[in-house]
């Protein structure tokens, strides 16, 4: 790149190759680099060369950002990248159509010629000792120059307004383009030891179906074994992550492009659930997991479980007199826990009600706040009051955040209860 004197070499070694035209088409010509108004006038025969604008390259304007890391190191310098604009003018006799003979030397010359040539330059510096210090000969961009087109009113301006003075034939060129840079020397990092290359398709996964991996349907509990069904659900790394964002990803136990299958956490909280498959790319030397594609946010339902061991339990604190109603205590205990926010209620069914009646039906909800004072803390048994309730033998059922526990099923040949619920239960007296 070029330091401060790239500018004026680019004037001096412009303003030499054309003296070495004109000494050959329109001998007794000189070439002066002063402004318009003061180069000359009349017969005199001179041809004059005046940079009157300088303007940021476009292409390479912000080629060298950011030039510095955050703590201030220097990555790399500096560099200005700007285009010049000169006003070639030319004086003569116009009875001997001088200036024209002169515009048209300088047009054929920096159109056969339009690069300022490393030779060239050095043989402009060896004569201009102010400019030796100069280092555009070594630049890695030649600079190239090209005609310019001024409109009526931008020509009358630059002469009007720019040099106040009276037109005379000229042609305006842009060099482009001219690298300046600082003279500070950057840290120069270790070179890259390995390069990896890789191009990925995007290819997002996509969940449709969420269900039990079991020969028939049922409800998704605790340490289920699920089936996700989907689109483009391989992955370099495949993964299925919940909304719960305390729970890491799980690697799935069988993975195909159309259908994974997972083992549910048993940390997993029942209600409702979202599930994504997320896709991490392998690369790097040796390959590390990077981050890739995520599927929609699937929902499922995730109900609870009453655990044993045991039924759930009654303790009666009263009876009414007249009614015969029963007051008491039923403590459940069930899988996942249940956290502070959550919404349990607890179900109870008549189980085997005579034919003379409707069966006795109840519902109760969980004390406030599940009788759990700190946000961050889970329980797996809740108490729930019951009021006004028939002694029968009730089925137990939970809910929680509107998924409830499934009930037990009698699948015994011939038993009469067969096909029937008939669990969990609890004796109420």
């Amino acid at each position: 790149m070029s330091n401060h004197l790239a500018i004026a070499t680019v004037t001096a070694t412009l303003a030499r190759v054309l003296q070495e035209a004109f000494d050959v088409d329109v001998p007794g010509t000189k070439v002066t680099t002063q402004r318009p108004d003061t180069a000359g006038s009349g017969s005199e025969r001179r041809a004059n060369v005046y940079l009157y604008q300088v303007t940021p390259n476009a292409f390479w304007r912000n080629s060298d950002l950011p030039t510095r890391a955050d703590n201030g190191r220097l990555m790399q310098k500096p560099r200005a990248a700007l285009d010049l604009h000169y006003l070639l003018t030319f004086y003569g006799d116009e009875t001997k159509h001088e200036p024209q003979r002169m515009l048209g030397s300088a047009v054929r010359l920096l159109h056969s010629q339009p690069l300022l040539t490393r030779p060239s330059i050095r043989k402009t510096l060896s004569g201009l000792s102010f400019l030796s210090a100069s280092n555009l000969a070594e630049d890695i961009e030649l600079v190239k120059l090209t005609p310019t087109s001024l409109s009526l009113e931008e020509l009358s301006k630059l002469w009007a307004v720019f040099f106040q003075t009276q037109y005379t034939l000229s042609a305006t060129y842009q060099g482009s383009v001219v690298l300046i840079e600082t003279d500070e020397t950057p840290t120069s990092p270790l070179p890259v030891l390995e390069r990896n290359v890789y191009t990925v398709q995007f290819r997002s996964p996509v969940v449709e179906e969420i269900k039990l991996d079991a020969p028939n349907p049922g409800p998704i509990t605790t340490l289920s074994n699920i089936v996700i069904k989907g689109r483009a659900l391989r992955g370099d790394v495949t993964q299925v992550s919940f909304n719960d964002s305390k729970l890491p990803p799980l690697i799935p136990t069988a993975i195909a492009d159309t259908e994974l299958k997972v083992t549910l956490p048993v940390d997993l909280r029942a209600g409702v659930q979202g599930l994504q498959v997320v896709h991490q790319f392998l690369m790097g030397s040796p390959p590390s997991p990077h981050r890739g594609f995520e599927s929609n946010v699937a929902p499922f339902v995730l109900a609870p479980l009453i655990t044993h061991p045991g039924p759930p339990t009654f303790v009666k604190t009263a009876t009414d007199p007249q009614t015969q109603l029963i007051d008491g205590q039923v403590t459940v205990k069930f899988s996942p826990n249940v956290g502070k926010p959550q919404r349990v209620r607890l179900l109870l069914n008549e189980f085997q009600a005579p034919n003379t009646r409707a069966p006795f039906g109840y519902v109760f909800a969980a004390p406030g706040n599940n009788n759990i004072a700190d946000t961050d803390s889970e329980t797996d048994t809740i108490v729930f009051e019951v009021k006004h309730v028939a002694a029968a033998v009730y089925l137990v059922r939970v809910q929680v955040d509107g998924a409830e526990s499934p009930l037990q099923r009698d699948t015994t040949d011939g038993s009469p209860t067969f096909n029937q619920f008939i669990g969990p239960r609890v004796t109420i007296v």
